[in-house]
């Protein structure tokens, strides 16, 4: 057992409580740093899974945009939102009811997006979630993951970072391409400091 105790909502509860766009993760917009890494690699359609896609708004850009998109949330209250959300924008996503740590998603994906799932898992649980996304990306496919970093200050709300770190979690199954300095649009102002990682599987060791 991890001996941090530091405390996360109702992921349940959040989003029957209504305000859902005064979260601190509510942004309205496309994530800036996805758009422009999905620009740099040049990726403009494909199977995208929104990991953790809380109320949806990354999932309704990407699915504008001419992605197959699924999104998938352990929160019913969170997928429902989406769900309405995406009806009134006549925009066709799949949403799920899903727990990446015990997770029923049929991959592979060709783009998985993690925009504030991985950063507040238990620290004893990482590698679990390292193996469950990885069976989710496709061989040539790309993880983008969005986490807090260690550069943001206080201990309080989701786990912090070092690029060190990333590569520390992630190597063994994933090359990371790069681990850059950034900012969490949302709701909080100043925007919390974060790392933006750009993982590609490793190929899968043979026998």
């Amino acid at each position: 057992m991890s001996n941090d105790d530091r405390q996360f909502p109702d992921w349940q509860q959040v989003y029957k409580d209504g305000a859902v766009e005064q979260l601190p993760w509510y942004n309205p917009d496309l994530d800036a740093d996805l758009a422009r890494a999905l620009e740099r690699l040049g990726i403009a359609s494909g199977k995208v899974l929104d990991l953790g896609t809380g109320p949806g708004t990354q999932a309704l850009h990407l699915a504008q945009r001419g992605f197959d998109v699924t999104g998938s949330d352990l929160s019913q209250g969170a997928v429902a939102y989406a769900e309405q959300l995406a009806a009134e924008r006549g925009l066709s996503i799949r949403f799920v009811l899903d727990d990446i740590l015990n997770s029923t998603i049929a991959g592979p994906f060709d783009v998985v997006f993690d925009r504030g799932c991985f950063h507040v898992l238990p620290p004893e649980r990482r590698a679990d979630y390292v193996a469950a996304v990885r069976r989710l990306v496709a061989p040539d496919g790309h993880l983008f993951v969005k986490c807090f970093s260690s550069l943001q200050p206080g201990d309080v709300g989701p786990h912090r970072f070092t690029p060190e770190m990333i590569h520390e979690i992630f190597g063994g199954s994933f090359e990371v391409s790069s681990v850059d300095q950034t900012v969490y649009q949302g709701q909080r102002d100043p925007f919390p400091l974060a790392l933006f990682c750009v993982l590609r599987p490793r190929p899968a060791a043979n026998g």
